[in-house]
């Protein structure tokens, strides 16, 4: 396995990043995980945009998208797979101890990991804790994630792929990992993006081809919704088949089941879908 770090491909074995570096003491870096299907990565422009926005969020200098392009091409030609998640990573760089930032500029590591198709039915659980949506990082994708590995162990204990948040004033979130869409009275919503849920990649392309609609929506309306499902990098459009232990009628519904057709029609016509 080969991996891009700082301007070079070098073999897992020799890739390093100094203990020092701001996204390993203070999670100081922002992220982007991609589709890779034989080597072409999905949607790559829309998530490079997003870095870039992360990046200006989180007050880094803006990557050089020629750079992470080129590092892109480079490991995925390097580690031939049929189904990879490909891995871009940002950080404050090398940086003294505490949460100011040094003067050696920022680490770029690029790596890809093999992956398999996701199911297309599975099951979620909701957790007490909140997502801020007026918090210094919402809507930015960062390397602070241990709110999401904490709340992603507790799923699965409980036999489930994903736990879902509210809001701090009760409104229905997001995962950790993905975008939460719900069909009422036979309509598709999903939670707007004032809702402090990550400006998904997938969740965006399955607006723009479902017409779902960006609506405030209390936590508990995944106790009454017909259907529900997932979107992210590496599930695409995933159905919910059971929420904390209760089944959802016949799972995937007919309007999660068009969204998934829809979605995988789109996306292999067009694996760079740039935005409107």
């Amino acid at each position: 396995m080969k991996v891009w770090v700082s301007g070079a491909l070098l073999e897992v074995e020799d890739a390093r990043v100094s203990v020092l570096d701001h996204g390993m003491t203070v999670g100081d870096g922002i992220f982007e995980t991609v589709k890779a299907v034989h080597g072409r990565p999905f949607a790559l422009t829309r998530h490079l945009e997003r870095l870039v926005r992360s990046a200006d969020g989180l007050g880094l200098p803006e990557p050089d998208l020629g750079e992470v392009r080129h590092a892109c091409a480079a490991v995925l030609a390097s580690n031939p797979m049929p189904l990879g998640r490909l891995r871009i990573t940002y950080t404050g760089g090398l940086s003294p101890l505490g949460s100011d930032r040094g003067t050696d500029g920022p680490t770029l590591v690029v790596a890809v990991g093999e992956t398999v198709r996701r199911p297309d039915s599975t099951s979620v659980i909701t957790v007490p804790w909140t997502r801020n949506e007026r918090g210094a990082l919402t809507g930015l994708k960062t390397t602070s994630y241990a709110e999401n590995v904490v709340a992603l162990a507790r799923a699965h204990r409980e036999g489930a792929s994903e736990a879902l948040f509210a809001n701090t004033v009760g409104q229905l979130c997001e995962g950790t990992g993905s975008n939460v869409f719900v069909v009422l009275d036979g309509e598709l919503h999903t939670p707007p993006l004032a809702s402090g849920c990550l400006a998904g990649v997938t969740r965006a392309l399955t607006v723009e081809w479902t017409g779902a609609k960006e609506t405030d929506l209390p936590f508990d309306v995944l106790d009454s919704a017909e259907e529900i499902f997932l979107t992210s990098t590496l599930r695409d459009v995933q159905a919910v088949v059971r929420l904390d232990g209760r089944g959802i009628g016949e799972a995937p519904g007919p309007v999660t089941m068009k969204a998934m057709r829809v979605f995988e029609e789109r996306a292999a016509a067009d694996p760079d879908p740039k935005s409107l």
